[in-house]
């Protein structure tokens, strides 16, 4: 059994794909190309041979890899999507995710794509309006009164943590016509992209805004939602039962990024983590809720003067490094679990001390600052104003996970950033599960069936698996390998 404190986190990463060479195909068959490739000619993972969804995830879409994860295209909208294996750990995390990333970097560079096709981990496109999705996972102890109490709780720490978790976006969105419906004629054309549609909205671009902390801010419409195809939410309820185990239920973020910046990514999933058990033991006191979750969102984000000012159901104001300060002080009592924890809040009291003193000092930990500073950089070196939309393409290129295209990377290289883990953890993070987690068990069971010639018949899910007709191994306990189970 897990020790008190213990977690289980995965995340969610929806990727980008932008095809420079319309003759190679549209967006959609390139993922596609890229996801063949890795199953069928690079094998490290067994394709879904069973829909796990009609709707979303039909047979063949992905499949759950050697190390644990599992890479799929999302059928609404037809996008590359990974995620990582259960963790227990940050660096396991870490490490896991950015594996992902370099498995569909090296089936670009073999296909021959490189010159012709890049892929992103933002969460904004600029000109179309449409944002993705970083979704986190936690399993979190909940009671039947979470969402309707418990939850207000947590919105002023996950509204406020941006000041260190936001990847910083170059403009703002407005958003039109919310609550308005689709035509029965889009219905017909689309039908995918209206699943669980209850209302939907345009995007314009907001010129008031010229740079703010956070991608998705603007597009985040309620804080708890079930149909969240166009009603983005803070939290999505989840109760699938593969998720569940032994009073625990997955808690599903979300409003997130996806932090290209190791130290960054660490510390959100880390202090989370540690807001989630102070939640769960009753810690967080009903003074630290705010009066509008939903405006302090776009406040924090597009305020200039990184002031950070939110408005609590007291009346009073705070500042967000003074909140976060209150939920730190809170997490202190778990001080001595382990190394993990500790590094979590020495690390969380250093950077919000460094963000009072001076947000713009922390280039080499946070995304915000540093995609702030390389913009600012390119503009002022080309006289340029503002609403340039150079300067988009200069935020979205931070976010290419090619090492040799991004400009995070090139930040990277010239020694500007802190890594959390290091190059050979995320090699070995390839083709290795995390030691401590059901993901061992399911992976050693994806190269036990990788390693016959035509399998007939096999099915892999998060909680169990069959190399065969006759036989089906459950794996309900994420904190257990399952490693050698017949």
């Amino acid at each position: 059994m897990p020790g008190p404190g213990e977690r289980i986190y995965g995340v969610e990463t929806e990727f980008g794909c932008l095809v420079a060479d319309p003759s190679l195909g549209d967006p959609e068959a390139i993922v596609e190309a890229i996801k063949d490739y890795l199953f069928y000619e690079l094998k490290i993972g067994a394709i879904d041979i069973h829909a796990r969804d009609d709707v979303f995830e039909p047979a063949k879409s992905g499949g759950f890899l050697i190390n644990g994860a599992r890479l799929y295209i999302d059928a609404v909208g037809s996008h590359l999507e990974y995620a990582t294996a259960e963790c227990r750990l940050l660096r396991d995390l870490v490490a896991n995710d950015r594996a992902g990333q370099r498995w569909i970097v090296r089936a670009i560079r073999e296909l021959g794509l490189s010159d012709v096709v890049s892929v992103y981990n933002n969460s904004v496109d600029h000109f179309a309006g449409h944002t993705f999705g970083c979704h986190e996972n936690y399993l979190v102890r909940m009671e039947e009164d979470f969402f309707s109490h418990h939850a207000s709780l947590l919105y002023p720490f996950l509204v406020t943590r941006q000041i260190f978790a936001g990847v910083g976006r170059v403009g703002g969105h407005l958003l039109a016509n919310p609550g308005a419906r689709p035509d029965h004629r889009d219905v017909i054309d689309h039908p995918i992209d209206y699943v669980w549609v209850s209302q939907i909205y345009s995007v314009l671009p907001d010129s008031r805004v010229h740079f703010q902390l956070s991608q998705r801010a603007d597009h985040i419409l309620k804080t708890v939602a079930s149909r969240v195809r166009f009603n983005r939410a803070i939290i999505n309820p989840k109760w699938e039962h593969y998720y569940s185990h032994d009073g625990m239920q997955r808690l599903h973020l979300l409003y997130g990024e996806s932090n290209q910046n190791e130290f960054a990514y660490a510390l959100k999933v880390g202090t989370t983590s540690l807001v989630l058990r102070a939640i769960e033991d009753r810690r967080v006191p009903e003074d630290l809720v705010l009066a509008a979750p939903l405006t302090a969102l776009r406040e924090v984000s597009r305020d200039p003067t990184h002031a950070w000012e939110v408005a609590l159901t007291n009346g009073s104001r705070i500042r967000a490094t003074d909140l976060q300060r209150r939920y730190l002080e809170l997490a202190e009592a778990y001080r001595g679990t382990d190394e993990q924890t500790d590094w979590t809040l020495d690390v969380w009291a250093e950077i919000l001390d460094a963000l009072d003193l001076d947000p713009l000092a922390l280039d080499d930990r946070l995304d915000w600052v540093a995609k702030y500073k390389i913009v600012e950089t390119y503009r002022n070196e080309e006289d340029l104003s503002w609403d340039d939309d150079s300067l988009h393409s200069i935020d979205l290129e931070y976010h290419n996970i090619d090492p040799d295209k991004s400009l995070f990377y090139a930040w990277q290289e010239m020694g500007n950033t802190r890594r959390f883990v290091d190059e050979i953890d995320v090699v070995e993070a390839m083709t290795d599960s995390p030691a401590n987690t059901r993901a061992k068990g399911r992976a050693e069971r994806v190269r036990e069936l990788l390693e016959r010639r035509v399998p007939r018949f096999y099915f892999f899910d998060w909680n169990g698996c069959a190399l065969d007709r006759h036989s089906y191994i459950e794996m309900p306990d994420p904190f257990e390998t399952y490693s050698g189970t017949e």
